[in-house]
């Protein structure tokens, strides 16, 4: 979910979001609750619409992340 939010500029409505990441409801919200927890996500309003964004802290997650999915494929774990 943090890699879609990334790819669209960092932020995103949540019904682009639960049809990007093919998820029902129930699952979305319960993901974007795990992630806002862990504050890599932030919700927000603009015109009238709610947006969710990525923190700094998610950023930095999600490039730590990244990182590691390299090492392992490079050393094939």
């Amino acid at each position: 979910m943090l890699r879609i939010i990334q790819e669209k500029g960092g932020k995103i409505r949540k019904t682009h979001l639960m049809y990007k990441a093919n998820l029902s409801h129930k699952q979305m919200t319960l993901y974007l609750n795990e992630l806002m927890g862990n504050k890599l996500i932030e919700t927000f309003k603009v015109d009238e619409k709610n947006l969710i964004a990525i923190t700094q802290r998610g950023r930095e997650f999600f490039i730590k992340y990244a990182q590691m999915r390299e090492f392992e494929k490079t050393f094939g774990l």
